[in-house]
């Protein structure tokens, strides 16, 4: 099992843009969708989108218009970019694929 490495969290203001990285070695060869989730303090924890092999990303509606996903084959990496981020977006973002949880990277969003 190889866990998912997230990073490029970060403090920012509100309107600015992030992009966060969650590396899984092999996922592609082993066709594991990547998953991303959040979870903010207190609450449950959210899906914002994946990526799978053969088939691309995946956002859902609620999360449509500020939230893309994309995919770097040569990294093994799937990219969650964020746009226009909000207070309400401060969460810890975490990944799952090939059945195995990433620590996550924490986004702090202020007004």
């Amino acid at each position: 099992q190889v866990q998912p490495v997230e990073s490029g969290g970060d403090s920012v203001q509100a309107g600015e843009s992030l992009r966060l990285s969650c590396t899984v070695p092999g996922f592609i060869s082993r066709r594991c969708t990547v998953q991303w989730w959040r979870q903010a303090a207190g609450k449950q924890r959210q899906f914002v989108g994946n990526f799978t092999p053969d088939k691309g990303p995946y956002v859902p509606d609620l999360m449509k218009g500020r939230f893309t996903i994309s995919e770097d084959e040569a990294t093994d990496t799937v990219y969650l970019q964020i746009h226009r981020l909000e207070p309400e977006d401060t969460a810890r973002y975490s990944c799952f694929s090939c059945g195995a949880w990433g620590r996550g990277t924490q986004v702090t969003v202020s007004s």
